[in-house]
């Protein structure tokens, strides 16, 4: 299949687009085919056929051109795929259609947080401000000249023009540079004979519920470790698996379209390794393990805190471990994003649109909702902001019979007016008395003659079905850039033969704190984490909720203090370091 993108001058869409579905060659403008392309790609499209890969998709962005200017077509491709290899070849132009369609969880967040950050922007200015873009690096909002921004992208057209396209990429940013590397790390495999002589063994499992992502975060540091020179090997099953010896090596070809599948194709447990410390050890000792990834939740983060606890005992352990967080509920402590949260959101977001809409029509109607997340309001939360909720209840900000007397009455004084829907969204243990059934029940009798409810309990569906683009792209760079730590670190352990690492640098989770992606050692973690109720003490999105009620109409204050300072556009990219890198 080929593809042709919108983009015009910028080959974002085509190279996230083909990073988040596993592409087998994208063309974009940046960065032009040298030339012999024709030979290379269809030289690659035969090795995938003859490795039984039945389906390979081309994509091209609208301006794509080869190193003469020339412009490069779907058609131009098509002809030549038939000419050359004689495959079945058909071409789709996706036109606007990728224009329209319901704005996504992200979409709605980033939407509002960028109205509230250019209100406070403007609100701050004086007569000497200049004039900025409000945007978001990581996870934090910044504030940029618009002039810089505008001479910016006039350089990237200029290097293209000038055929500097290493530094039109490096112009683009250093999300695109990342995603850049990151593709050509996966698109490709290399010879055995062009690998690095590396003679370490990599373990990989899932540990916890499933999470949409999974399958793409292990599809990356598969092929990642195998290109840097390791021996990988899949663990079924999580810890469970693992004393029971269900470990085998996994191969390039073994993890082909995982991109996109949800749920954990490895398969995942919730059983920690407390009890089977023994037998790990030794099945690692058997196969020769020199380090672990590990993908999931809280009992991924329970886990390694186990297995590092015991190096004591068991020398086996004292190999590099590394943690990406996979979770729905998004209540890992070290990081301000899990894969698995965005699809989740988009499943809860979807569901409210859905359930609003069934209700067109007819009478004023209010629908009390129940979230996942356990203790974490992160789903309630950020799903109520993007489903435009009138209240919610977490957790984490306690409330009582007296809150939830305001929120009916607000929500009374609304209806009488002109609104016809209300959305209320519950955690599923925001608290023990307060029940789904309690709130229905309130609602119904202190609403009776202005409005009527219904109840919603979302339950598993929850956790999503294809992972959103978000979280397959999001979970191919943080697996790529865990396996190189993974590289570096075995590389400074190896001495007199053997792999031995039992500083506290040596067991990390890799997460996303503001705008950097961050390798912090768990030991230092376990004072931020609330461990009886599994949630970082200290969690990021509840400055959101005061967004959330003033959008429903509440008259509140709204705390600046987190609110961007206007910085320069060659500061925002912070200096790469071991232990943080811009994503």
């Amino acid at each position: 299949f080929v593809l042709e993108v919108m983009g015009r001058h910028c080959g974002y869409l085509a190279l996230v687009s083909a990073l988040a579905c596993g592409a087998d060659w994208v063309f974009f403008p940046e960065m032009p085919p040298e030339d012999g392309w024709e030979d290379n790609m269809c030289q690659k499209l035969s090795e995938n056929r003859a490795d039984k890969k039945r389906l390979n998709i081309i994509i091209i962005a609208e301006g794509a051109i080869d190193c003469h200017n020339k412009a490069i077509t779907p058609d131009y491709i098509k002809d030549l795929v038939v000419g050359r290899l004689g495959l079945d070849t058909r071409v789709t132009i996706l036109g606007h259609v990728q224009r329209g369609g319901t704005p996504s969880a992200f979409d709605r967040i980033l939407a509002s947080r960028m109205g509230v950050e250019a209100v406070v922007a403007l609100l701050e200015a004086s007569a000497d401000t200049p004039a900025c873009v409000v945007s978001l690096v990581g996870n934090q909002a910044v504030r940029l000249p618009l002039m810089e921004c505008v001479q910016m992208t006039q350089e990237v057209q200029k290097a293209m023009d000038e055929k500097k396209f290493d530094e039109a990429v490096r112009l683009r940013g250093r999300s695109f540079e990342h995603n850049l590397s990151t593709y050509r790390l996966l698109a490709s495999r290399k010879a055995d004979s062009e690998l690095p002589n590396s003679s370490f063994n990599v373990a990989v499992l899932n540990v916890g519920a499933p999470a949409a992502g999974m399958n793409a975060a292990v599809r990356s540091a598969v092929r990642v470790g195998i290109t840097e020179g390791h021996k990988m090997f899949a663990v079924n099953d999580g810890f469970e698996g693992f004393h029971k010896g269900q470990i085998k090596e996994i191969k390039w070809g073994d993890v082909g379209g995982w991109t996109g599948q949800g749920g954990s194709l490895l398969g995942t447990k919730r059983t920690l390794p407390g009890k089977h410390l023994d037998k790990i050890a030794e099945q690692m000792s058997i196969h020769n393990i020199n380090a672990l990834l590990v993908i999931g939740g809280f009992e991924a983060y329970m886990g390694l805190l186990e297995l590092s606890s015991a190096r004591d005992k068991y020398s086996e352990f004292c190999v590099p471990m590394v943690m990406i967080p996979a979770t729905v509920s998004n209540n890992i402590p070290g990081s301000d994003l899990s894969i698995g949260s965005d699809t989740a959101l988009n499943a809860i977001t979807d569901t409210c649109d859905r359930i609003k809409q069934s209700a067109s029509g007819t009478k004023r109607r209010v629908f009390i909702i129940e979230t996942m997340g356990g203790y974490c309001g992160y789903l309630a939360t950020v799903g109520g902001l993007a489903a435009g909720a009138d209240a919610v209840y977490i957790f984490e900000e306690p409330f009582d019979i007296r809150d939830l007397q305001t929120n009916v009455e607000h929500l009374t004084h609304k209806m009488k007016t002109s609104i016809q829907r209300g959305l209320v969204l519950r955690n599923e243990n925001c608290s023990e008395n307060f029940t789904t059934d309690f709130i229905y029940q309130l609602y119904s009798e202190e609403g009776r003659g202005v409005f009527d409810c219904r109840k919603n309990i979302l339950g598993h569906m929850q956790q999503g079905g294809a992972p959103s683009p978000f979280d397959r792209n999001f979970g191919t760079k943080v697996a790529a850039k865990a396996i190189q730590w993974i590289s570096r670190m075995l590389n400074e352990s190896y001495k007199g033969g053997n792999v031995f690492a039992n500083s506290e640098e040596s067991v990390c989770l890799l997460g996303m704190r503001r705008r950097a992606m961050v390798f912090q050692p768990l030991a230092h973690l376990q004072g931020e984490t609330d461990f009886v109720h599994r949630i970082p003490k200290d969690q990021w999105w509840l400055k959101l909720r005061p967004v959330m009620k003033i959008l429903a109409k509440y008259k509140i204050d709204y705390d600046v203090s987190e609110s961007g300072q206007l910085e320069h556009v060659n500061q925002v990219r912070p200096k790469e370091s071991d232990f943080s890198a811009c994503i």
